[in-house]
């Protein structure tokens, strides 16, 4: 054992001798070397720091940039008369926007018809059918809610939505053209609507304001409703 211990100290005697004898003559190469290795390291570790981060450039203490929130939010009513939120790039909105591009000649059309706004018109059908999503637009081409009383209908005349009260059976259309058609035809030929046509065509609060004491709706909000969905969307354009 003792010689095995006397045999080792004597190689690493020998190992470090000419380990000094390398570094004295070839120190300065030795020292390149390394500072290469150095800065190849220091390289490395920064690219691996930046592609571990989607955002290594980001300045914690930088304001948002504008625009950063989304679009502006505007207020919209839904059905429990609460005002609420709706982005104009929201799913809802782009929504409202491709049914107003859909209906908006066919409005027109029946304004010139029958003297209804176009934009209470349209307004009406986009809060009565939630943009053309609600059940009774998608089965029955019913965007404005229009209820049928009758005690004798024929097969597909209408449909229930609710319970088996009759007072839940909507009337079914073959196409969302004779919904607003219908629409119209109720509005014209209802006694109690007909001080509506009186009003200037121009004064939709004042339609929205006599559909909701006429009771279009049971909705107390709904004349609001209807403003705020024109004047969010732009929609007394359409009655000029």
């Amino acid at each position: 054992m003792i010689i095995k211990l006397t045999l080792i100290r004597s190689k690493l005697e020998e190992l470090r001798q000419k380990s000094g004898a390398i570094l004295e003559r070839h120190w300065l190469k030795i020292l390149v070397a390394a500072f290469f290795c150095f800065l190849m390291l220091e390289r490395n570790l920064t690219l691996e720091l930046r592609l571990s981060t989607t955002k290594p450039f980001m300045d914690l203490g930088q304001e948002s940039p504008a625009g950063a929130q989304g679009a502006a939010l505007k207020t919209a009513g839904e059905g429990n008369g609460k005002a609420v939120f709706i982005a104009d790039d929201s799913e809802k909105r782009q929504r409202q926007q491709a049914y107003v591009e859909r209906f908006a000649k066919v409005a027109q059309a029946e304004m010139r018809r029958y003297g209804i706004p176009a934009s209470i018109k349209l307004a009406q059908g986009l809060l009565e059918s939630d943009a053309g999503k609600s059940p009774i637009a998608r089965e029955n081409n019913n965007h404005f809610g229009i209820k049928c009383f009758s005690r004798n209908c024929r097969k597909g005349h209408c449909r229930n939505f609710e319970d088996d009260s009759h007072k839940d059976f909507f009337r079914a259309y073959p196409s969302a053209w004779e919904s607003f058609r219908a629409h119209s035809l109720f509005l014209r030929e209802s006694e109690r609507y007909q001080p509506l046509f009186a009003l200037p065509k121009n004064d939709y609060h004042a339609w929205a304001t006599g559909l909701s004491e006429a009771g279009y709706a049971t909705d107390p909000d709904y004349a609001e409703k209807v403003v705020r969905l024109i004047e969010e969307l732009g929609l007394q354009r359409f009655d000029e």
